[in-house]
């Protein structure tokens, strides 16, 4: 393998890699036009795994083609390493997609080709020798453990074996970026875990900076360090992930966590709640029997559930909130004097 490049501690990783200026992407239709993007503005440091997230048709997709210019932004700036790349030119295009590499859901693979032919494959459009391109193909396999793989071909993998042959191609060219769109979503669940896990350790081993794009709350969960939801071809919400969970404020990010359903028509009632989130080691407290025993309340569960964030267990609880507006405040008073964090909110 080649020399591994040093970790990058969150802590220490406060340089911009990726800044999106006001980026618009706007497609002609017959009668009229679609805005896929509408002003976004994010910045990803060095080092990070940053999501990106939002329901069908949100614009994740278009952004992330955008970031190595499969398709061209109608407006606005892409910096990246300080270089903005939509003035390059074809060379300078080549050479920036060698340092921003990128893999797909349906994988992309040359079917023809064995699984060494496919991540050889850009090495030899770039001219490395053969002997070097055959000796960083062994490493690259080693890496993503298909080591015994290299003669097979794509049709007798299993679909996580093949995402792992396009993560091997992806850093082929030894890129400073990995973009993922939606690279999970066509697999199993298990299969899903080992991808990421994998991305987590190139991530931290190799110190790319990966950006990920998914319709999947429990991917941004796992792996990602700052999440940017996607709402309409705007950013509802930026942030870390955690704090983005705990303190949802957006509509979109709502129905991302289940606090709204999934679709607003879908609300066959809108009940005064209060949302109770459980931050790392509280999510074992009696709650309920505090609250009963306390405040003197009977509780309505509306829903719960447990959320791993960074290897750290997050629950949250939403109940019917009281009639009585003294009793809220008492119920709330109750909750926060409990270290827990509590927001009022309206569930369908």
């Amino acid at each position: 393998m080649s020399e591994e490049k040093p970790i990058l501690e969150e802590a220490g990783a406060e340089t911009p890699l990726i800044e999106i200026k006001n980026l618009r992407k706007v497609y002609q239709v017959p009668g009229g036009e679609v805005v896929a993007l509408d002003g976004i503005d994010l910045s990803i440091n060095r080092g990070q795994i940053y999501g990106i997230i939002g329901m069908s048709g949100a614009g994740k997709s278009t952004l992330i083609r955008c970031l190595n210019r499969l398709d061209t932004p109608t407006d606005g700036q892409i910096l990246i390493d300080g270089q903005n790349i939509l003035t390059m030119n074809n060379k300078q295009l080549m050479a920036m997609r060698r340092k921003v590499s990128m893999i797909f859901q349906s994988f992309n693979l040359l079917m023809q080709k064995t699984v060494a032919r496919n991540v050889r494959y850009p090495l030899e459009i770039a001219g490395v020798p053969k002997a070097k391109a055959n000796e960083r193909v062994k490493e690259l396999l080693k890496l993503v453990e298909l080591e015994g793989k290299a003669d097979a071909y794509p049709i007798q993998l299993s679909g996580g074996q093949r995402q792992r042959v396009a993560i091997a191609r992806a850093l082929a060219s030894d890129p400073e970026v990995l973009l993922c769109d939606e690279a999970t979503s066509a697999l199993d669940p298990m299969t899903t875990q080992s991808i990421l896990a994998l991305l987590q350790d190139i991530n931290k081993r190799l110190g790319i900076t990966v950006v990920l794009i998914t319709h999947e709350m429990a991917v941004i969960r796992q792996i990602c360090s700052r999440v940017a939801i996607l709402d309409g071809g705007r950013i509802a919400e930026e942030g870390t992930v955690d704090d983005v969970f705990v303190h949802t404020r957006s509509a979109a990010g709502k129905r991302l966590f289940g606090i709204l359903p999934s679709e607003e028509e879908d609300a066959v009632s809108d009940v005064p709640a209060l949302r109770i989130v459980f931050e790392g080691g509280k999510e074992g407290m009696p709650i309920i029997a505090g609250l009963v025993k306390n405040c003197g309340v009977d509780v309505n569960i509306l829903s719960a559930d447990i959320k791993p964030i960074n290897g750290q267990p997050y629950g949250q609880m939403i109940i019917e909130s009281p009639d009585d507006p003294d009793v809220r405040i008492q119920v709330v008073r109750y909750l926060t004097d409990q270290g827990l964090t509590v927001k009022e909110v309206r569930q369908g």
